[in-house]
């Protein structure tokens, strides 16, 4: 079983990138507590790629990052890159994207994930992107979750992430999607 460190140092995310793993011939790990990688860059696939290759460096393992966010239309891209930092809770951000959306009548926006896999010299040898279509709603529904779900809604399930049972938002979500094109990839690598 080869050894793959996830980018983080959440439990939660690890837990959350191993469900996508299940098939694969991986031990999954987390970064050590101490490595700190700042995301200085401009674009998702420029964080998941700086992530993945940094801690690959750093511990002589492979490594795996993913860097997603939700972008809005009418927002011109925002909170993009920093969906995380757009305030101290998912509350906070919740009330800040409802704030800044106000009246708005174009609610289109989309998730975005992108994944990175690096060799243990810090090469990124893979790299995937997923995007989920969906809207804001103009209050929260639901709660399961995390961050903008209760928000973010899908019409083709009629439903916010926050409502959806999490097998099925783990085969619609952004993230999924960049799973699903990894996959196969990934296979080829063990």
């Amino acid at each position: 079983m080869r050894l793959l460190v996830v980018a983080t140092g959440n439990p939660g995310k690890l837990r959350e990138i191993q469900q996508y793993l299940t098939s694969l011939d991986w031990q999954l790990q987390l970064k050590p507590p101490e490595l700190e990688i700042e995301e200085t860059g401009d674009t998702f696939v420029t964080n998941a790629c700086l992530k993945a290759s940094e801690v690959a460096k750093a511990t002589g393992e492979w490594a795996i990052a993913d860097d997603s966010g939700l972008q809005v239309d009418a927002l011109n891209g925002a909170p993009g890159i920093y969906s995380a930092r757009y305030g101290q809770t998912d509350a906070a951000r919740i009330e800040r994207l409802l704030q800044e959306l106000g009246e708005e009548k174009n609610r289109q926006a989309q998730f975005v994930c992108v994944v990175a896999i690096a060799r243990p010299d810090g090469k990124i040898v893979l790299q995937s992107e997923g995007i989920c279509q969906g809207e804001i709603l103009s209050a929260p529904r639901g709660s399961s979750g995390f961050g903008y779900d209760p928000l973010f809604y899908v019409p083709q399930q009629q439903l916010t992430f926050a409502e959806m049972k999490p097998e099925v938002k783990r085969h619609l979500s952004h993230r999924g999607k960049a799973f699903e094109e990894l996959l196969p990839q990934l296979r080829k690598l063990t």
